[in-house]
């Protein structure tokens, strides 16, 4: 009794034209990140490439609250959870 959240693999992480995320996600206290305002950027960070590698230099591994470190993150809105863009691993 699921929600669709894509439809295939290769559409969730592939980045097809047009893939969308379907439904709701949510954070581990139940926000859903998509709506809630407590979540601004609504990124997931991944620290990978967009083929799916450990994206070394971009991955916030051993990141420091003074930091200017970067990672890899997604916005949830493109539907392409592995494309990424660096930001900094200080924003929330």
């Amino acid at each position: 009794q699921g929600q669709l959240l894509a439809k295939s693999w290769s559409s969730l992480f592939g980045g097809q034209s047009g893939a969308a995320l379907r439904g709701p996600i949510h954070s581990f206290n139940g926000r859903d990140v998509l709506a809630d305002p407590l979540w601004p950027h609504r990124l997931a960070w991944h620290g990978s490439t967009p083929r799916g590698g450990h994206a070394r230099r971009w991955d916030c591994q051993g990141w420091r609250s003074s930091g200017t470190a970067e990672g890899m993150a997604a916005a949830l809105g493109e539907g392409r959870l592995l494309a990424g863009h660096r930001h900094n691993c200080s924003a929330p």
